[in-house]
């Protein structure tokens, strides 16, 4: 039974690969990789001389059948993204958890990460997160992530294209307050690493028309505990509530904007919207 490795692969400086990545890629029969372009260069760069094999969103169910195979044969196999810990919002979930259930074994080599890079590099609370991938372009998919980093208790990481942050750091705002603070960090561990630091609104004000280069990685602080609320915050909420629910919104839509706009939890808004009497 061969054995499957997943390893994690320098996520820009050359020089992060451990010695043990080093090594066990030097040893396996057959190395998949994301982009056999992209890993040819740290290949390269170890002198190693191993073939590539392509391993993509698009070849998974396929390439799958053909690594199963080869483990079924007795060869180890190494699995790579373009940078970073593999499976990390790239390709090869399915094969992982298809040579575990056939019994081979599945062995992890630690290592970069962009995630906890610019997690580390922010400044903001790393002892609780969440990593949410690639933030939902539009819709209703969109609406509902920016809802959960609207209230998430936990720092929260996300990926994104660079010419979408200026987007993103708007919507954000909007969700958020444009006082949350948030770190943009790009092209971490290469000569141009930058991490960008403030509020919502510092960070949109940076990149709005100059979007950046290079992969980006978005670090958003937790939402605010907030207060106790008053009577003032009450009569706030239902009069925004019976204005919401008139504007035909259903009752859990209504909630979770108001919560949302005047900071109050989300259990006290539903109740608030579900005490509203008919005019």
């Amino acid at each position: 039974m061969g054995t499957l490795y997943l390893v994690a692969t320098p996520i820009g400086n050359l020089e992060d690969i451990s010695r043990r990545a080093a090594r066990v890629l030097s040893e396996v029969t057959r190395v998949l990789a994301e982009d056999t372009r992209r890993t040819v260069v740290l290949m390269d760069h170890l002198g190693l001389r191993v073939p590539l094999v392509s391993l993509h969103e698009h070849n998974e169910a396929a390439r799958t059948d053909k690594a199963l195979a080869w483990l079924g044969a007795g060869e180890d196999l190494a699995l790579v993204s373009d940078a970073g810990t593999p499976l990390i919002s790239d390709p090869g979930e399915r094969l992982v958890r298809v040579a575990a259930d056939t019994g081979h074994k599945v062995v992890p080599l630690p290592g970069p990460s962009a995630v906890l890079t610019a997690l580390v590099s922010s400044g903001l609370a790393s002892d609780s997160f969440v990593f949410l991938g690639f933030a939902p372009r539009r819709g209703r998919e969109r609406n509902r992530l920016l809802d959960r980093v609207a209230g998430s208790e936990e720092t929260v990481v996300l990926f994104e294209s660079p010419e979408r942050v200026d987007s993103l750091l708007a919507d954000l705002a909007s969700a958020c307050g444009e006082e949350r603070r948030v770190a943009v960090a790009r092209e971490l561990t290469k000569v141009h690493e930058e991490v960008v630091r403030g509020t919502l609104a510092e960070a949109l004000r940076y990149y709005e028309g100059t979007p950046p280069r290079g992969e980006v990685t978005v670090v958003i602080d937790s939402s605010p505990e907030p207060g106790p609320p008053d009577a003032a915050d009450h009569a706030a909420a239902r009069t925004l509530a019976r204005a919401l629910v008139h504007e035909g919104l259903r009752p859990s839509h209504a909630a979770r904007e108001v919560a949302r706009r005047l900071g109050l939890p989300k259990n006290l808004a539903y109740e608030i919207v579900q005490g509203l009497r008919p005019e």
